[in-house]
């Protein structure tokens, strides 16, 4: 685009404080690919069986947890590609603190979510880079919070 430098746009370490948040989703789970993703990566019967469900504390279909932290990533990706500047300073994860399910997400469950940054430290080994710490939440249309994780995040320091 003429007369916009590409650079200016990006968002740095340096531009994140303390408090900033972003809102993502929504997105729905469909019956369908909850079964699918529980058949590929956690089978478990509550998670694919109404009747073997019914068996246990759930008491009907649970999603898998890992796929409604996938689904956290499904949302928050898009919504920071909707913005290429601040996508271009992030540079991955290196982990997650406190992810709890606090309950069952099941199918035609709608979700959406909040980011906060909670922490943010200069790397002392690699001054290309910063950590940040948020705090996510996940909520279903009740407004019932049904996850919250602290992801840590690599970005990318302004360059001198």
């Amino acid at each position: 685009m003429e007369g916009i430098d590409v650079r200016d746009e990006t968002v740095y370490f340096e531009d994140i404080a303390l408090g900033d948040s972003i809102s993502f989703g929504p997105i729905t789970l469909s019956r369908e690919d909850s079964i699918a993703f529980a058949a590929e990566y956690d089978s478990q019967p509550f998670h694919l069986s109404d009747e073997a469900a019914a068996k246990t504390h759930f008491g009907s279909l649970s999603a898998s947890g890992w796929h409604t932290t996938a689904l956290f990533m499904k949302m928050f990706v898009a919504e920071i590609q909707k913005n290429p500047g601040q996508q271009a300073a992030s540079l991955g994860a290196i982990g997650v603190d406190e992810l709890r399910w606090l309950r069952p997400v099941r199918p035609g469950d709608t979700l959406r979510g909040s980011s906060e940054v909670v922490e943010k430290t200069p790397s002392r080994s690699r001054p290309e880079m910063g950590i940040v710490r948020n705090k996510v939440t996940l909520l279903n249309q009740n407004d019932e919070r049904v996850l919250t994780m602290i992801p840590i995040t690599m970005w990318r320091t302004r360059p001198q």
